[in-house]
């Protein structure tokens, strides 16, 4: 039987030093990563100005994007990782919160791609702000309670199987 405590101490180091030093490339972006880097371009972009929506909506397509690329590397080689640890019902709610992340990805992104937002009068802007705000904040919610889901199973497990019952 494989050692799974270090396997489970890997995801938690990862989730740890990911919260302390954030990185984002395209190869693999875990849970933290992804809502660290979202979250960072999301509250820039909400919070420019009318006139620099169009060039900061871009920017926040383009990490949506490398976030959808990366968390889907991440989860394949997770997925395969946990698969003999948890069990089939709980790698089945795993792989749901996985699918539901990428849905809200794929509507954030259709949010994101539509209309510019270039030479719209005030109203319109802020109208075509709400529909992108409306489509990320689910996504970052769902990251965000995703991970906080690993990281209680993970400690959960670990603890599990350094004090295993009597």
């Amino acid at each position: 039987m494989p050692d799974h405590r270090e396997t489970i101490d890997k995801a938690l180091t990862e989730h740890r030093d990911i919260r302390d030093t954030p990185k984002l490339t395209a190869a693999s972006v875990t849970d933290v990563e992804a809502l660290f880097a979202l979250r960072q371009v999301f509250t820039g972009w909400s919070q420019c100005a009318p006139e620099d929506l169009a060039a900061k909506q871009d920017q926040l397509l383009q990490t949506l994007n490398i976030i959808d690329r990366g968390l889907k590397g991440h989860w394949s080689h997770e997925e395969k990782a946990m698969e003999n640890i948890f069990g089939e019902p709980l790698m089945k709610g795993f792989l749901y919160e996985h699918r539901e992340i990428a849905t809200r990805i794929g509507k954030a992104r259709v949010a994101l791609t539509g209309a510019r937002p270039a030479g719209k009068d005030h109203q319109e802007l802020l109208s075509r702000k709400t529909v992108i705000q409306d489509a990320v904040n689910p996504v970052l919610q769902a990251i965000e309670e995703h991970s906080n889901h690993e990281d209680m199973i993970f400690k959960m497990i670990k603890k599990g199987l350094e004090n295993p019952p009597k």
